[in-house]
C-alpha cells in the first residue's frame, strides 16, 4: 500500500531552499515541494531551529519550533508546515534509510525518537552542540576524500546516538502516568489506524479498560478515542486523496471502508467537503 502513498523524495528538495537545506547521499536538482499540504518523504531529517520560528504538524499533533528546539522527522509520519517565519532557518542533515543503512551500518528505527507517536519537537538543553555537530557532518559533506561515505555515516551515527540520550533525559522521564498512557495510545493508533478503529482494540492493547482510557484520554487531551483514530483516517485519507494515480473508491478500499459512499459520508462529516471536492483542489 505505502508505493501508492504520495511521498516526496530528497532530491525534491533542492539547495537553494532559504532554510539552508543539505543533503547525504543524493544530490538535489527537481522542482520544490508543497510542504503547506500534508505529505511524507521519503528521508530522515534532524534539525536545530537556529532563527525564527515555524508552525508544524506531524501526524496528529501540532508543534511550535522555536529557536533551541530540535526537530525530528521520520519518513513515515505526516507533514504539513502551517507557517514559517520570514527569518526561519535550521541547522539541519537529511539522509535515508539506504544511505545510513548501508553495510549494515545501523537501522535508524531501533532509536526510539523515529518510532511512531514520538515527539517530533523537543527542547535542547544544549543547542550549540548539536547544532554545531550537524555544521560538521554538512562540512565533511563538502568534502572530497576516501571514504567520505564511510565517515558520513559514522558522524551521523554519533549524533543519533547523542540526540537518544536527551530524547530519554527530556520526554519519558518528565511525563506522568498518564501522558505515558496517552502517548503510547497515540503510538498504537498511528500503527493500527487503517483496520482497527474499535475502542477495546486500544483499551486490550494497553492492557487497561476502554473506561480508564477513555478518562485519561478526555483529562488530558479533551478528545475520545474515537476523535484521535478519526483524526488519524481523515489525515491519510488527506494525503491519497493528492494521488493522481488513486481514484476514491480505491482510496476508501485501501481505508477499509465497506464502501466508497460509506467513505464520503464520513470524509465530509470530518472535513465539510466531499472526497472528490478535496481531491479536485490538491492538483500540485
Amino acid at each position: 500500500m505505502s508505493t501508492h502513498i504520495p511521498t516526496y523524495q530528497l532530491g525534491q528538495l533542492t539547495t537553494n531552499d532559504e532554510q539552508g537545506i543539505f543533503f547525504l547521499g543524493q544530490k538535489p536538482g527537481l522542482p520544490k515541494i508543497a510542504i503547506d499540504q500534508p505529505y511524507r518523504s521519503n528521508f530522515y531529517k534532524l534539525g536545530v531551529c537556529v532563527k525564527g520560528h515555524a508552525t508544524v504538524n506531524i501526524n496528529l499533533d501540532t508543534y511550535q519550533v522555536l529557536p533551541g528546539n530540535l526537530l525530528i522527522l521520520a519518513p513515515h509520519v505526516i507533514k504539513q508546515w502551517t507557517y514559517m517565519s520570514p527569518d526561519y532557518k535550521l541547522a539541519d542533515i537529511f539522509f535515508t534509510r539506504d544511505f545510513i543503512t548501508t553495510n549494515n551500518h545501523l537501522n535508524p528505527d531501533k532509536f526510539s525518537f523515529f518510532w511512531a507517536g514520538a515527539k517530533g519537537v523537543i527542547d535542547l538543553p544544549s543547542p550549540q552542540s548539536i547544532s554545531n555537530s550537524i555544521y560538521f557532518i554538512q562540512q565533511k559533506c563538502q568534502e572530497e576524500q576516501t571514504y567520505k561515505d564511510d565517515v558520513l555515516r559514522n558522524l551521523v551515527n554519533s549524533l543519533l546516538y547523542e540526540i537518544a540520550a536527551i530524547y530519554t533525559d527530556t520526554t519519558a522521564s518528565n511525563l506522568s502516568r498518564g501522558q505515558l498512557l496517552v502517548a503510547d495510545f497515540k503510538r498504537l493508533v498511528n500503527t493500527h489506524f487503517m483496520k482497527e478503529r474499535s475502542l477495546k482494540f486500544y483499551a486490550d492493547q494497553l492492557f487497561i479498560t476502554p473506561k480508564h482510557l477513555t478518562e485519561t484520554l478526555r483529562e488530558i487531551t479533551g478528545k475520545t478515542a474515537g476523535d484521535w483514530i478519526s483524526e488519524a483516517v481523515t489525515l491519510e485519507a488527506k494525503v491519497l486523496l493528492q494521488s493522481p494515480g488513486l481514484n476514491i473508491s480505491q482510496i476508501s478500499d485501501m481505508l477499509h471502508f465497506a464502501d466508497q459512499s460509506t467513505f464520503g459520508k464520513f470524509f465530509k462529516n470530518q472535513t465539510g467537503m466531499s472526497p472528490a471536492t478535496y481531491k479536485q483542489g490538491s492538483d500540485f
